[in-house]
């Protein structure tokens, strides 16, 4: 007659092998169709449905960061399950024209790496851990998560439509953004902004 061990040592054959066939967030996204401007070095790339699974399935062990400038959070609001805001780049306050891109220019915001790895030391999390980025449609989180990557952060994702999505090229709609993106996904997002998750530049 065959005898079952007892649930402790039951538990330890078990528990080792869950965790062995458990499959890491599989990415819908194929990199081989990501535009070359938001192309990453770590090659971690999401959708705006996709981050927010990751960031549910994962909860306080993941950061994601709101990457836009102070301006466009003021006006369009950000998503609601957003942990920070900190810019990437910003619009110094003289900031010049740029006549090909038809807007102000922007300057990379030095105090971006800090700003993440104090947010980051916060949760007890580092630079192994999971960091997802959005910006507007996935052109700036692509060097921001770059950047990172070069500072030794190795998990970092990048929402490739990002919180508006990307403009439609062609049609009645031209330049328009309703093709993708966290918005047009019907996504939780909100224009009350919380002051705790807030980049305020001397704090």
């Amino acid at each position: 007659m065959l005898s079952f061990p007892n649930r402790a040592v039951l538990m330890s054959l078990i528990l080792p092998l869950t965790v062995w066939v458990m499959p890491p967030f599989a990415q819908a996204v194929d990199s081989a169709r990501v535009p070359v401007q938001k192309q990453t070095k770590a090659g971690l790339y999401v959708d705006a449905r996709e981050a927010y699974e990751l960031k549910r399935e994962l909860g306080e062990k993941a950061l994601f960061v709101d990457v836009r400038t102070r301006a466009e959070i003021s006006y369009l609001g950000m998503p609601s399950v957003a942990d920070a805001h900190i810019p990437a780049f910003e619009h110094p306050p003289n900031a010049a024209w740029d006549d090909k891109s038809g807007r102000f220019k922007m300057e990379p915001n030095a105090d971006f790496e800090p700003a993440l790895a104090r947010r980051l030391a916060a949760r007890q999390l580092g630079k192994s851990d999971v960091v997802i980025l959005i910006c507007r449609s996935g052109d700036r989180t692509s060097r921001a998560a770059n950047f990172l990557t070069e500072q030794g952060y190795s998990k970092v994702y990048s929402v490739i439509d990002g919180f508006e999505g990307d403009a439609v090229a062609e049609g009645p709609q031209t330049g328009q953004r309703v093709l993708n993106g966290w918005k047009n996904a019907g996504l939780p997002w909100t224009y009350k902004l919380d002051k705790n998750k807030m980049y305020l530049p001397g704090y």
